[in-house]
């Protein structure tokens, strides 16, 4: 056979004492009443009635495991649920990281579109002072345009950064509120055993 691990150690306690309520001791005293009925000369009445008492106490005892087991599985699966979180936020967090190199190399592309933009002003200005005039103001109408477009590219890389940078701000919102909470569940959790050891100990 196996050997036990702590876990089941630990389940399996539960499962007997209850939630603290002295079902290991209730199942003890149990244990003790049946052998003394099992050896008991008295009357029949008096044997019926311990019986009857012994079968309350067994149901106080199966109705606490019950209701321990339950606990335990809502535990479980409250386990389960914090995990899926936790690897919904490593996703967000990568994604969010992937999303700010994308706005670095967008931020990047701007800076050479506005180098370019100064050139091409540049490149303008030299346009203007030559002799042939028509063909000049071809050029420049070419380089409107082209200008043109460039703004329109520089304001959509403008746009998608700031909407970005309010995703990240949102993102980092949502981890912050989650550990918080996470954080008071452990918090009332502690308070929650501390309350129930001194009940134990009164007994």
């Amino acid at each position: 056979m196996g050997a036990v691990t702590d876990d089941e150690v630990i389940r399996k306690r539960l499962l007997i004492d209850g939630d603290g309520a002295g079902d290991d001791r209730r199942i003890n005293l149990l244990l003790k009443s049946f052998t003394k009925w099992c050896h008991s000369p008295g009357s029949p009445e008096e044997g019926f009635t311990q019986y009857q008492r012994m079968l309350g106490t067994l149901a106080q005892c199966e109705f606490s495991m019950g209701k321990t087991l339950m606990v335990y599985n809502m535990n479980l699966r409250e386990m389960e649920n914090y995990e899926k979180i936790y690897s919904n936020i490593e996703q967000s967090i990568m994604s969010a990281h992937d999303k700010i190199a994308e706005c670095k190399k967008e931020i990047q592309r701007a800076k050479r579109i506005r180098k370019n933009r100064q050139e091409y002003d540049a490149l303008a200005k030299v346009i203007q002072q030559h002799p042939d005039r028509h063909e000049t103001l071809k050029q420049l109408e070419a380089l409107d345009k082209e200008l043109q477009q460039l703004s329109h590219i520089k304001e959509n890389v403008d746009a998608k950064l700031e909407l970005r940078k309010k995703q990240f701000h949102v993102l980092l919102t949502t981890i912050q509120e989650l550990q918080q909470t996470l954080e008071n569940d452990e918090k009332s959790d502690n308070d929650d055993q501390s309350q129930e050891s001194p009940a134990q100990n009164g007994e």
